[in-house]
């Protein structure tokens, strides 16, 4: 009986190594979901630990850096406008 194993294996060697790796393979993604949910879980407790006051600060601070943006792109606007208006006059004063 061991030995019709042994020479089914040595028949069926490249089968057994494929089925080998494909067990390797589905544990290393087993393994990275598990670490991939550790650190989801680490995250969920850390907002629950802060709490929302860390989630509000840092909400503010950016709707900060989003208003400071703003007003740049508005005065990028405006100088972008005046520099169409005079170049557009200065055109139609040559024609």
């Amino acid at each position: 009986m061991v030995e019709q194993v042994r020479s089914w294996i040595k028949e069926n060697s490249t089968l057994v190594y494929f089925l080998i790796a494909q067990m390797l393979a589905i544990g290393a993604g087993a393994a990275s979901i598990l670490a991939y949910s550790v650190k989801l879980e680490t995250r969920v407790s850390i907002m629950e630990t802060r709490g929302a006051e860390y989630s509000v600060a840092r909400m503010a601070k950016m709707e900060e850096r989003i208003t400071v943006l703003e007003q740049k792109i508005n005065a990028n606007a405006e100088t972008i406008k005046r520099i169409v208006d005079a170049w557009t006059r200065e055109r139609e004063q040559r024609k």
